[in-house]
């Protein structure tokens, strides 16, 4: 099953603000489907597999991207 978690999921599994998840997707060190606006901020969605994959990487040097 591909299930799509939201910024503030993925940010309370990683333990950091939501803005720092945001900015992951902005600088590509994390991927995201990007949803159609419906407010002033852009919506995301990351897949569960792509963020377990990312956690799997023994060089966390994505953190500080």
């Amino acid at each position: 099953m591909n299930e799509l978690l939201t910024v503030s999921e993925v940010a309370h599994i990683l333990r950091v603000d939501n803005t720092t998840v945001r900015r992951w997707i902005k600088l590509g060190a994390l991927e995201a489907v990007v949803l159609p606006r419906i407010n002033e901020r852009q919506s995301y969605r990351i897949r569960r597999e792509t963020l377990e994959r990312v956690l799997e990487q023994p060089d966390q040097s994505w953190v500080g991207a």
